[in-house]
């Protein structure tokens, strides 16, 4: 088949206004921070199990590559077409239904196309809680996270999406569909083929439905913004925040002064902490029952250590929704003119390596590109850092350019070098394919290519993503 062809059978097959082309399609082959773009025969939107089953038989037929979609909000290239094989993209976004939500199971089951903030308001209407959350929680499609393995700001108690999903439905590349939506808590009847999908960043197939786990609700919530006396505290006061809390942390993320300030100046915000110290940690205590001795308790006794200097505490919900509205904004999408040409970084290291981690990347970035600025926040209770190394002034954008090869081998030699990864919860995708490999053995990435090439022999699915380069 040619393009033409391919865009006939398609449209005959799930109909006219589920295959768009030409300008009506091209917005979804880039990618939202506008660094990544490619080209796709056309955006195909199908509306159900059965419709995705079509498409991916036609296109194993044709030859065509399929590049799956959820929300577009990812941060790495994963859900742009990439490469110059024939290919379309696969939106998911039409299918948006939670079909189930069970209380007494504490499972919902729902489309792939559903937004991260639709299950939270699912799970509360019968109070219950999803867990997962970050910043692109409207637009962002339980599709996508499973997809990438996402993480987000409660990883630290409740684990990231690989430990919500108890079941999947997917369309494998030929368009059998494999219903594996079960909705048992134990089952040790062999391989979990689940896991295979959760973090494949569609290279095995396409993800259409999931049951996920939910939790029990935590209507007792109160965060504080306290300000570190060093980085090198950091340890201390997580390791307090567990003495007096216990399993009520529900997030424990490092907010550094230079992006407080930022934020602050971009949304026109009033600063919430007059005390000025390097790095701020944000803290968030949920329960059953209320949690305000709780934290108080915890803060006086940081204070006493002299592991804080200050700290404030949300007393309202629009308090609440100031605080963690400076932490999801930090991103430098929003805030840095020149973010697409800076270089961020979601990487993990062991929790005890956070404050070296970030002192040598800084160290490093100095030495290479002394003019931009370098700055880390994220979810340190669980390892995971977003570091950030941007050129603020426009007269030092193409020196930075020109640098930016030798600070990312210097700063992923770092990384390797603590027992660290590159993808932490934002996916491989293109953006980071040419330098994972270092980070496991010739024999694990061996493994990895033997699954893709049981699912996809032909390098269908998502190519270009996730593999380093043969």
């Amino acid at each position: 088949m040619n393009a033409s062809d391919v865009v006939s059978a398609l449209r005959s097959t799930i109909g006219d206004t589920a295959v768009l082309t030409g300008s009506d399609a091209e917005p979804a082959f880039t990618d939202w921070r506008k660094v990544y773009s490619g080209s796709a025969i056309c955006l195909v939107r199908p509306n159900s199990t059965e419709q995705v089953s079509d498409v991916m038989r036609i296109c194993h037929d044709a030859g065509i590559c399929v590049v799956p979609q959820g929300g577009n909000t990812g941060m790495s290239g994963g859900a742009t077409p990439s490469g110059d094989r024939p290919t379309i993209v696969l939106s998911l976004m039409r299918m948006n239904q939670i079909e189930s939500v069970d209380k007494e199971r504490y499972t919902i089951t729902t489309q792939a196309g559903v937004s991260i903030q639709d299950l939270h308001e699912a799970a509360a209407s019968v109070n219950r809680l999803f867990a997962p959350d970050w910043g692109a929680r409207g637009s962002a499609t339980i599709g996508g996270g499973m997809s990438t393995n996402a993480g987000g700001n409660n990883v630290l108690r409740y684990g990231n999406m690989r430990d919500q999903i108890m079941g999947l439905e997917v369309v494998l590349p030929d368009g059998r569909v494999w219903n594996g939506l079960r909705a048992l808590r134990k089952d040790s009847s062999g391989y979990d083929l689940k896991q295979l999908f959760i973090g494949a960043e569609g290279t095995l197939g396409t993800i259409t439905r999931a049951t996920v786990k939910l939790h029990p609700a935590t209507p007792n919530a109160q965060s504080a913004l306290a300000a570190l006396t060093s980085l090198d505290n950091l340890g201390g006061l997580f390791d307090l925040a567990r003495e007096y809390a216990a399993e009520s942390v529900t997030a424990f993320e490092l907010v550094p002064n230079m992006g407080l300030t930022q934020v602050c100046k971009v949304f026109d915000l009033q600063r919430p902490i007059s005390t000025i110290e390097d790095f701020y940690v944000l803290i968030k205590v949920a329960a059953a029952q209320p949690v305000t001795d709780m934290i108080a308790d915890f803060l006086s006794a940081a204070a006493n250590a002299g592991l804080i200097s200050d700290a404030i505490v949300a007393g309202t919900q629009d308090q609440e929704d100031r605080l963690w509205m400076i932490r999801d904004e930090l991103s430098p999408s929003g805030i840095y003119k020149h973010h697409a040409i800076g270089l961020k970084m979601d990487v993990a290291v062991p929790i005890d390596k956070i404050a070296d981690y970030h002192d040598g990347v800084s160290a490093i970035a100095s030495k290479i590109v002394p003019r931009a600025h370098t700055y880390g926040f994220g979810h340190i209770g669980d390892g995971n850092l977003h570091m950030m190394v941007m050129p603020f002034d426009d007269d030092y954008v193409d020196e930075f350019a020109s640098k930016k090869p030798e600070l990312i081998a210097a700063i992923d030699e770092a990384t390797f070098a603590l027992g660290g990864t590159l993808s932490a919860e934002h996916g491989i995708g293109q953006e980071l394919r040419t330098r994972i490999g270092a980070q496991k053995s010739d024999l694990e990435w061996e493994m990895m290519r033997s699954i893709k090439a049981m699912f996809d022999p032909d390098g269908r699915m998502n190519p270009g993503k996730l593999f380093p380069p043969s």
